[in-house]
């Protein structure tokens, strides 16, 4: 048994957190301490996870340091937005945490446009080798319920050797690779992809489209990863294809619902209302495409979602134009 501590209460953090804690010792921190006290009353995540009932061995707490401790040696999840990693990682680094850290959020941070292993070298630079990403095809929701789920930790073999010690087991598979950057980068653009074929879907462009859709956001995947320093192969595992085509097509991707409210024509601000949960596509947008551009990197159906982000152009409008442009030779480059 392992001493973990998974920081972040909302739908994969609390998912996370049952799937080991009937295997190890865990701590779900909750920085609400109001969120918390009703956890730990109801035996369930009611405003994130309701349809599971909390593990009688899983333990809430509100009070940080009380978990990082929990964690000394150990194990240390972060299941928060990635907006939030930097925060964390500072306070992580402030405790002198022990053991390990790994992180589940999957987006650019806004305002720099890093990716996860960049803000925790600039805010923990003693973990570094001790940290990684763990990305690939995962609804919170079938996790809690110990359905079969694939993932896959990216990071230095010690590191992948320890998470998979600690999450692998049952219905939860563990694969490792190296590559943190193709593991992050899939993770991220994905989420812009969903939203891309939600507004197809919702446009009722038809199958053809959508299949389309992913496969060329496929290539604008790993044009950017590439140029960032990843592996080609990582984009046709888990964290990339695998990740793509479950948050495009799956009724349960917050991303691919942000996309069918656009192509109704609702608003960003009522789709998001009305979600109650973090959607990391409609904040790592613009971040992405501000990453591509400064690394040259084309990314037209990027591009389109973010201009439909922002209300510049009406979604049919934007799947038009990407529909307009020049053929050119299939190509990963193209």
């Amino acid at each position: 048994m392992a001493n973990v501590a998974v920081l972040g209460a909302g739908a994969w953090g609390t998912a996370m957190a049952c799937a080991l804690s009937t295997r190890h010792r865990v701590v779900l921190y909750a920085r609400d301490p109001r969120q918390a006290q009703r956890m730990r009353e109801s035996g369930a995540n009611e405003r994130y996870l309701p349809q599971v009932r909390l593990p009688s061995g899983l333990i809430v707490v509100d009070d940080f340091d009380a978990a990082v401790r929990h964690a000394d040696g150990g194990l240390v999840i972060v299941a928060a937005p990635t907006r939030a990693l930097g925060d964390l990682c500072a306070r992580l680094a402030a405790a002198q945490a022990g053991g390990a850290l790994l992180w589940l959020c999957k987006g650019f941070e806004e305002e720099r446009h890093a990716l996860g292993h960049e803000i925790v070298a600039r805010g923990f630079p003693a973990i570094v080798e001790r940290s990684g990403p763990l990305s690939g095809p995962s609804f919170a929701l079938e996790v809690a319920q110990g359905l079969p789920t694939a993932l896959t930790v990216a990071g230095s073999p010690a590191f992948c050797d320890l998470v998979t010690s600690v999450l692998h087991s049952g219905p939860l598979r563990i694969y490792s690779s190296p590559d943190v950057i193709g593991v992050e980068v899939g993770g991220t653009v994905k989420n812009v992809l969903a939203i891309a074929t939600g507004i197809s879907d919702a446009l009722k462009l038809g199958h053809n489209a959508r299949a389309a859709l992913i496969t060329r956001g496929l290539a604008e995947m790993t044009r950017l990863g590439l140029a960032l320093g990843a592996r080609a192969e990582t984009f046709m595992g888990l964290a990339g294809v695998g990740d793509l085509i479950l948050t495009a097509t799956g009724d349960l991707s917050r991303n691919r619902q942000v996309g069918l409210g656009l192509g109704q024509g609702r608003s960003i601000a009522d789709i998001v209302d009305q979600l109650g949960h973090v959607a990391e596509g409609v904040r790592s947008a613009p971040a992405v495409l501000g990453r591509a551009r400064t690394s040259g990197v084309p990314m037209p159906i990027t591009e389109a979602v973010c201009s439909v982000l922002t209300g510049s152009v009406t979604p049919r409008s934007a799947l038009e134009q990407l529909l307009a442009r020049d053929p050119k030779p299939e190509s990963v480059s193209a």
